[in-house]
């Protein structure tokens, strides 16, 4: 089942692409959620209405998880469950930029099995299956190897580097910033950076499908405490996330408070 679900993800997500960008330079009727939880847009929407008209008619036994529709308690006794985030990167698809993305996973009790990370105006397309590695555009890739954070490129927002989040000195690693959490996550699967992490608590749609991809990308991706990361939880977080080749992602972990 696992190779059908990437197939039918990745397609998903192409058409998702289609419809994103027919709104680029248009009205996006940009609205505030509730609790400061970010901006939607008539994008997003769009979207989600493909994705689960879509993968839900493909998979009816599935369950379904998305940051745009409301929540559903009976994906809970479901052994499969879409993962899913119309656009990863919302403010940024806003102002003009290109590095917003559709990530797509399907969890299996609880762990990712497939997974696609797609960024339309970059024409790439991140995708993995469990136990088969992680691939860009249809080309294998894999983790960086540098072992040291006081060397490491890392992918993390600015209040990462607070001497709050670490028992020892800051690490004099190199910070940058993607805002899609899906992106940063399949960047260091590529080996473009060597680590990402957040302290902050996780959404589920964010980061399932990078995190497959890292994963099968060769790396050791866990929540903050360094415990695994599940997936379908009733409040569908994760206590952060931490995300690197296993020795670099132990360093960062011995030095994180």
């Amino acid at each position: 089942m696992p190779a059908s679900d990437l197939t039918l993800l990745t397609e998903t997500a192409l058409k998702a692409g289609e419809i994103a960008r027919s709104f680029v330079g248009n009205e996006l009727s940009i609205q505030q959620k509730p609790d400061d939880a970010g901006p939607v847009t008539a994008a997003d929407l769009a979207v989600n209405t493909m994705l689960e008209d879509r993968l839900r008619e493909a998979r009816p036994d599935y369950g379904w998880l998305s940051e745009e529709s409301t929540d559903d308690d009976a994906r809970q006794g479901k052994e499969r469950v879409f993962v899913v985030d119309p656009i990863d990167g919302t403010r940024a698809f806003i102002e003009g930029g290109k590095t917003w993305s559709h990530a797509l996973a399907v969890v299996e009790n609880g762990e990712p099995v497939a997974a696609v990370v797609y960024l339309p105006m970059m024409d790439k397309v991140y995708t993995a299956t469990r136990g088969q590695g992680a691939r860009l555009n249809g080309l294998p890739i894999g983790v960086s190897a540098t072992k040291q954070p006081d060397e490491a490129n890392v992918l993390a927002v600015k209040h990462s580097a607070d001497p709050q989040f670490w028992t020892h000195p800051v690490p004099n690693f190199k910070r940058h910033h993607r805002p899609s959490l899906a992106y940063r996550l399949s960047l260091v699967a590529q080996g473009r950076y060597d680590a990402m992490f957040t302290f902050r608590r996780s959404w589920e749609w964010d980061i399932a499908a990078g995190a497959l991809i890292l994963a099968e990308a060769g790396a050791r991706v866990t929540d903050r405490r360094g415990s695994p990361l599940r997936f379908n939880n009733p409040v569908p977080q994760t206590d952060g996330v931490v995300g690197a080749n296993p020795k670099l992602h132990a360093a960062l972990l011995d030095r994180m408070a």
